[in-house]
């Protein structure tokens, strides 16, 4: 069965209004961990699905891909283990913590390697938004709880993630680095964009903040917690954008 996906945790008087979402692969992870997981399980010779022009959704992509994984997870995990680690993040996700910022790691992957990745860096009380990767004898499955039923773009639609933090009052920043963040960058209040996404972001005419450590993020970070302790009241409430994708733009799609 399918979890249900975590409750946006309501905004309490004199926290911050703020939450942070960060990506995982590319972002965390220096390099793509859902597709280094992929390639670990390749036979011989054998491409990756886009690479053969595979028309499949990416959570088709990646259902289809889970259902040539091994029973037990061990040497995929071992492969997303080899993939380096933004150590930066960690003092981002502790300040946070500490000051009462909603923290989120959103990732459009299996899942499976980001608690143990998240605790190799001192970080496992983050949150996950992520696919629900379940090994098992007869076959492995993935499964989105954090997909949107009515869209099948996206496996974890941070388009929504976004929208939930906000809905519970909070501004929220998004740092991420690819195709996969496109969506979350067009609703966030704040975007922290490096490789691709910087491109998306100005074809699409968003506002972003580079980044190349989450140092850039922590000391924004840290400029926002000292304008709210000086004026709880000045806070600027979220910015409500027009839908972009999904059902609400694009109509219902089969």
């Amino acid at each position: 069965m399918t979890d249900a996906p975590a409750l946006v945790p309501p905004l309490r008087p004199g926290e911050p209004p703020l939450a942070v979402l960060v990506d995982f692969d590319g972002t965390i992870a220096r390099g793509d961990v859902t597709v280094a997981v992929m390639r670990a399980n390749l036979a011989p010779g054998r491409a990756l699905p886009w690479q053969e022009g595979s028309r499949l959704t990416w959570p088709d992509m990646m259902r289809e891909a889970a259902r040539d994984f091994p029973a037990r997870p061990d040497r995929l995990l071992a492969a997303a283990a080899s993939v380096p680690l933004d150590a930066t993040f960690s003092a981002l996700a502790g300040r946070a913590i500490a000051a009462g910022v909603v923290m989120e790691v959103v990732s459009d992957g299996f899942g499976f390697f980001i608690g143990s990745a998240l605790e190799r860096l001192g970080s496992a009380s983050v949150p996950i938004a992520s696919g629900a990767t379940r090994f098992g004898p007869d076959r492995t499955r993935v499964e989105f709880p954090y997909g949107n039923p009515s869209c099948p773009v996206c496996g974890t639609c941070k388009r929504n993630r976004v929208l939930a933090h906000q809905a519970a009052g909070r501004r929220v920043a998004f740092v991420g680095d690819g195709e996969s963040d496109r969506w979350a960058a067009a609703y966030a209040d704040v975007v922290f964009a490096k490789d691709g996404l910087v491109e998306i972001c100005a074809e699409a005419g968003l506002a972003w903040r580079p980044w190349a450590s989450f140092t850039e993020v922590a000391a924004w970070l840290g400029e926002q917690l000292a304008a709210f302790a000086a004026d709880p009241a000045a806070a600027p409430p979220p910015v409500r954008r027009p839908m972009v994708c999904g059902p609400e733009a694009w109509g219902p799609r089969g």
